[in-house]
């Protein structure tokens, strides 16, 4: 009897499939910021997300199955919730077994996008003022967001337990003072947005550590190649884009940029895991 058992073991062990690692599970969550609005090829319609979106680079780079579901126009409240009422939760991309997980958001959550519809100066500086019109707004949407950042990280790890999570924040637009009037925003509403930018980074950047996550800086790496740079240095697009990208979001460089950031950041791909 003991030796029937004994056979039968091994032979269970002689036909168990072999455990493979497979490549590393890389979720990619976020906003425009991340998803490539303009940049061909466009993979999805309704979310215009690019195949050269910086997920897309990042996972080449790292040998790695990507599911991106970043979309632009997202909020934290489309992590959970159903984007326009036709976009997928992107939390429902998130596994046990997802080892990278990756999220950019936050600008739609304080609508920033309003400062650059309400504070350009196509032809005269605007009155008022950009800081004029969101000078309280803008910080008290910052403070309101941070519970929001911190529930979403909270939620990461508790769908994907042995994942490493990983915040970006935005690239650069505007240098101190701005080229007004090459691209419509005065030094003064110029320098604000972006001081409103740094001030919502620097909370992701504090969330991040509060929960458990790795924040990346991209802001100052491209500090020298926002708006104001030439054509063919410039990682993200203004008013009038020169390679195709949306206005005010980053073009294929920047994106490739970024990817370079983050991937130089998380190391090896072996280096990622856990």
């Amino acid at each position: 009897m003991r030796i029937a058992l004994v056979v039968a073991l091994l032979a269970g062990l002689m036909v168990a499939p072999a455990a493979t690692a497979g490549p590393l599970r890389y979720v990619a969550l976020g906003d425009s910021s991340a998803a490539g609005p303009g940049i061909p090829v466009q993979i999805d319609a309704t979310c215009l997300r690019s195949d050269h979106d910086w997920p897309h680079v990042l996972a080449a780079r790292l040998g790695a199955a990507l599911t991106d579901v970043t979309c632009s126009g997202a909020t934290t409240a489309d992590l959970t919730g159903r984007q326009a009422g036709v976009v997928a939760p992107q939390f429902a991309a998130l596994r046990r077994d997802t080892a990278l997980v990756t999220l950019a958001i936050g600008a739609n959550d304080i609508a920033l996008g309003s400062a650059f519809v309400t504070c350009a100066s196509p032809d005269a500086p605007v009155s008022p003022s950009c800081e004029e019109q969101y000078a309280t707004v803008f910080p008290a949407r910052i403070a309101a967001t941070a519970p929001k950042i911190a529930a979403a990280l909270e939620e990461i790890h508790r769908r994907s337990p042995a994942a490493r999570v990983v915040v970006t924040g935005y690239l650069t637009y505007w240098r101190p003072g701005g080229c007004y009037p090459a691209d419509p925003f005065t030094a003064a509403d110029a320098g604000f947005i972006q001081a409103t930018f740094d001030r919502l980074m620097t909370m992701l950047a504090d969330q991040s550590r509060r929960h458990g996550a790795s924040y990346v800086d991209i802001r100052e790496p491209s500090a020298r190649h926002g708006l104001c740079a030439g054509p063919a240095g410039r990682w993200l697009e203004g008013a009038v884009p020169a390679s195709p990208a949306y206005p005010y979001h980053p073009n294929a460089a920047g994106m490739a940029a970024a990817a370079g950031i983050i991937g130089a950041r998380l190391g090896s791909p072996s280096g990622t895991r856990g």
